[in-house]
């Protein structure tokens, strides 16, 4: 059932994930991008629903997103797709990292080039940080938010990755706060992991970090240490207890 149910899923999310690529495409030239972002973000809500429906999977969301800081840099745990769902409408219009490759994905690439992302090349490393820190301040004075992950990859449940301190570096350049997002999404939709297990995922959204006389590394640490703290004092995300936790050696089940 579990496999069946997230097929259905899969189905749905695929198909949609066409037909709103194609809406983009075609609202594009016609209207403009404060209005491009909510429509194109509808889809995000639709997958949230449909997750919700065919696999059971809910959330929760602890603190608020601070409307009254925006603009703000988003520094987020990065588990699953979840989350680049979820955080792509909670904080928009919001502009993502995103490799150039995948705007050529028909329809569903063009959708993603409709919201003002920011592309990269991962072949040339210092370019594409010197991108993301000029298009990252660049997004911000144009108002919107900016989300960053700053473990650069999805990171399995359990571990802690290295946190980059581009994040903090275009939030002190650019003045403004640092909003810190943990959660457990990768234990109900696994990264590289057809099935979608049952649960609730938990989102906890911190305080403002200021960015006022401090420096790149100190916030960065300071972020992470929230982040990863946060997760640490979370329950099982799924439904059966199980959860899967960070060894030495490999990765494996528990069941508290």
């Amino acid at each position: 059932m579990l496999r069946l149910r997230s097929l259905l899923f899969t189905i749905g999310y695929n198909l949609s994930s066409g037909l709103i690529g194609f809406i983009a495409v075609i609202i594009w030239p016609i209207f403009p991008y404060s209005w491009r972002w909510r429509i194109v973000t509808c889809w995000n809500r639709f997958v949230m629903v449909w997750l919700r429906v065919c696999c059971n999977v809910r959330f929760e969301i602890i603190g608020h997103k601070h409307a009254d800081k925006f603009p703000c840099v988003v520094m987020a745990k990065h588990q699953s797709t979840w989350e680049t769902m979820f955080l792509q409408y909670y904080f928009g219009p919001v502009s993502t990292i995103l490799k150039k490759e995948l705007f050529r994905i028909p329809f569903f690439g063009w959708g993603l080039a409709s919201l003002r992302p920011i592309a990269i090349d991962r072949s040339n490393p210092i370019q594409a940080l010197k991108e993301i820190k000029r298009k990252g301040i660049e997004r911000l004075q144009q108002g919107n938010n900016f989300l960053i992950f700053p473990e650069g990859t999805r990171t399995p449940v359990g571990q802690v990755g290295n946190y980059a301190r581009s994040g903090a570096d275009i939030a002190i350049t650019a003045g403004v706060p640092i909003i810190a997002v943990a959660h457990n999404a990768g234990e109900c939709w696994p990264h590289k992991d057809f099935k979608k297990y049952p649960g609730t995922i938990r989102v906890v959204i911190s305080e403002p970090f200021a960015t006022e006389g401090k420096d790149r590394k100190q916030l960065t640490e300071e972020v992470k240490n929230w982040i990863e703290n946060e997760i640490a004092k979370m329950p099982p995300a799924r439904k059966d207890g199980v959860r899967i936790v960070a060894t030495d050696a490999n990765l494996e089940e528990q069941t508290d």
